[in-house]
């Protein structure tokens, strides 16, 4: 298995979150090809998830797992001495790669490991709900779970959780040179929002602090019409429970505005592996919905920092390396 090359073929093929299908199909062939046992995971419309195990064992210990889709836009594949480019090439189609090479190698090890690759991590993990509830119908007795995101092949020993909060304004419509006859939407969400920038959040000697970025703002119909509608959405990256930060968010935000937390993902401690060089992901990850897999482990190759940017990377050097990190990690998971 050539993870390099294979690698460069997942990124030309075009897989932004809700379509990820023509990728899901593609891998679904090649992992048939080299042997696995693989089945489609129905998600959504034509979405699915693939679940692949050698058929020596059928319930594998360990499972290697990522995501298929990518954030937009599709941006193709290249690549110079060092370094492949393009949409996913860290994030996370190379680590797809790095984990079907390393079961190979296990393989001829006798070591087996499941492979899962799921849709929708960029989106609402729908893929990993979906994921989860097929492993409690086919009662999968998977005991570790070995997540890949870009961690710069350090194993993570927690990950930040997500909240996300919408906040919307409801205002009157007037002509803008009577602004005494109307009620801006868009002067209450500018209000409400510089308050919540400036509320104290959490933070851990540990793990950082709770972070808040404001990502969306959409309102008002013209800029000669006082606005009657203003909505932005925020996220919020959590280093704990956050039954006290959404009642201070709440609190914060005033009552000229309406509160609703659409997702929440939670903060999750993880297992580390003696030996391996470790970090804190600051991002959150599928792992809070993939519960019934098994106790999870964070590891993958590329820079966070990269991600999601227009010049997303992987080092060559380090795609390799994590494909003997991955081996090492299930060997002592599995006592070998």
């Amino acid at each position: 298995m050539d993870a390099i090359t294979l690698t460069r073929q997942l990124i030309d093929i075009e897989s932004v979150s809700g379509n990820e299908a023509a990728v899901g199909h593609y891998l679904y062939g090649e992992l048939c090809r080299i042997g696995y046992q693989t089945r489609k995971i129905p998600v959504e419309g034509n979405r699915f998830n693939l679940y692949a195990m050698s058929p020596e064992q059928p319930h594998p210990l360990v499972i290697f797992s990522t995501h298929m889709d990518t954030v937009p836009p599709f941006i193709p594949s290249s690549e110079d001495a060092t370094r492949i480019y393009g949409r996913g090439a860290c994030d996370a189609k190379g680590i797809i790669a790095a984990q079907i090479a390393a079961a190979e190698q296990l393989r001829r090890e006798s070591i087996y490991v499941g492979l899962l690759f799921v849709a929708g991590e960029e989106r609402d993990s729908l893929g990993a709900k979906m994921a989860n509830d097929y492993a409690a119908a086919e009662k999968i007795r998977s005991k570790y779970l070995v997540n890949g995101e870009p961690t710069d092949n350090r194993v993570a020993i927690a990950s930040k959780g997500t909240l996300r909060v919408e906040v919307m304004a409801s205002g009157r419509m007037a002509h803008s040179a009577y602004p005494e006859l109307g009620d801006s939407a868009i002067d209450k969400l500018i209000a409400a929002l510089g308050r919540l920038r400036a509320m104290p959040l959490p933070n851990d000697s540990e793990i950082g602090p709770c972070t808040v970025n404001i990502g969306l703002i959409e309102g008002g119909r013209a800029p000669n019409v006082i606005a009657d509608r203003a909505h932005a959405d925020l996220v919020y990256r959590l280093i704990g429970p956050t039954e006290d930060l959404r009642r201070d968010i709440v609190a914060a935000a005033g009552k000229d505005v309406k509160i609703e937390f659409p997702l929440e993902l939670p903060f999750v401690r993880l297992r580390t592996v003696d030996g391996l060089p470790t970090m804190i992901a600051a991002f959150t990850t599928d792992i809070p919905r993939l519960t019934n897999w098994g106790e999870p482990l964070l590891m993958g190759p590329g820079s966070i920092h990269v991600a999601h940017t227009e010049g997303e990377f992987i080092e060559k050097k380090e795609l390799i390396e994590a494909i003997e990190l991955y081996c090492k990690i299930a060997r002592r998971l599995t006592g070998r």
